[in-house]
């Protein structure tokens, strides 16, 4: 089933009923492989689920977005998030290799032809892995214009200086997109003047001026400090042109936000569908405890929220593949997303009680899981910064 909206500007076709269902399904199948006890042996060992990633790169999954002439899917970004909710709904885990479905746009929209040739085909084969991105760091935060790790041009190479943290999977990926300043703060007009990105191949420059050291988290997501000392790349390891690569960055945010949030989606139904199943069996007081109204009602209000939020994020989607601004929501659909995964997380750790703390009903590993995305990739004040400043044109904050 489609809803058309209409408004002054546009017209817009939207699917709000199981779309995509072949893709759904094919990938239910792959991630049937891959069962809770696959994700615990990872936890324990803190390891990278090497497996996973190369059946979902072998299945084209993650080269989903590279068009078809570089050898990926040519998929939509609709298509993207299904694939990317529907291995959330089966109790698995996209953020071990989601990077590489949205971090290859700023190379296929701002790269020459030359990288996109070299780059591409190779990482929409699983040749390569682009799942790095070093954007925040230790001092800067989302204050992203103030980040101090530097890039100097000295003849055919760049000179990198500057530390990174938060890199998940550096160790894990062949190359990594990175933002640096090329030209000072205090020397541009504008504060996001000035920066650039660079590909930088991991491989080549691990021990000859960067290094990459792994940060223990709450949840598994092999995330890494990185740290640049005089290390020299390529000048073509430059993308697009030097100083405007904040734009470069923003250009992908959207598709990323309405990616991450579809993981959202994805967890808010897997912990629906487990916390239905379990109250309705476990009896206490000779009866189900699902009968109880205050057992019902959180797990009825999260269901009701991921519905209207995967609305407003299919809406995003819509207008993404439009060519429509879609920055309203996209950062809706993600705070709307992420706030009802978290109730409905909450809602099936407090059904299962005691249990839900036990690891081999995996509640306790999701619940810590989907907690991160009221932190990432965009916290939720920085969201409710957005609306209030650029849809109800409220006075900036900051």
């Amino acid at each position: 089933m489609s809803q058309t909206y209409n408004t002054p500007t546009d017209s817009l076709s939207i699917d709000v009923g199981d779309d995509y269902p072949d893709i759904r399904e094919s990938v239910r199948r792959l991630c049937a492989d891959f069962p809770g006890l696959y994700w615990r042996k990872l936890e324990e060992a803190q390891a990278y689920p090497t497996d996973f990633v190369k059946a979902l790169t072998d299945a084209g999954y993650l080269g989903a977005l590279i068009p078809e002439e570089y050898g990926g899917s040519g998929m939509p970004l609709r298509a993207a998030a299904v694939i990317l909710e529907e291995i959330h709904a089966s109790g698995c885990n996209a953020g071990a290799c989601h990077a590489q479905m949205y971090t290859m746009g700023t190379v296929l929209r701002h790269g020459s032809d030359e990288q996109k040739q070299k780059y591409l085909p190779k990482i929409a084969s699983g040749e390569l892995r682009l799942q790095a991105f070093g954007v925040t760091e230790p001092t800067t935060g989302t204050d992203t214009t103030k980040l101090k790790t530097r890039a100097l041009r000295d003849g055919d190479e760049y000179v990198i200086n500057g530390q990174k943290v938060w890199t998940s999977r550096a160790l894990h990926s062949d190359l990594m997109l990175l933002l640096a300043r090329t030209t000072p703060l205090e020397d541009v007009k504008r504060k996001a003047d000035g920066l650039s990105v660079f590909l930088i191949d991991i491989r080549n420059a691990r021990g000859k001026g960067l290094d990459i050291r792994p940060l223990p988290a709450m949840i598994n997501h092999n995330t890494t400090e990185v740290f640049f000392d005089n290390l020299r790349i390529p000048a073509e390891s430059l993308i697009g042109d030097e100083g405007k690569g904040f734009k470069y960055i923003l250009d992908g945010m959207n598709a990323e936000r309405i990616l991450v949030s579809a993981e959202c989606i994805g967890d808010a139904r897997w912990f629906t569908k487990t916390s239905v199943a379990y109250v309705s069996e476990r009896r206490v007081f000779d009866r189900p405890i699902g009968q109880n109204q205050g057992v019902q009602f959180p797990i009825a209000r999260a269901h009701a929220e991921v519905q209207a939020a995967d609305l407003v994020l299919r809406r995003a989607a819509a207008r993404f593949a439009a060519g429509l601004p879609c920055g309203d929501d996209a950062n809706m659909g993600k705070l709307l997303a992420s706030e009802a995964s978290w109730h409905a997380a909450e809602a099936c750790l407090q059904s299962h009680g005691g249990f839900g703390y036990a690891r081999e009903y995996d509640v306790e590993r999701k619940w810590r899981e989907t907690r991160l995305f009221q932190i990432a990739p965009i916290s939720t004040n920085l969201v409710l910064s957005y609306i209030a400043e650029h849809m109800l044109g409220i006075p900036r904050s900051f």
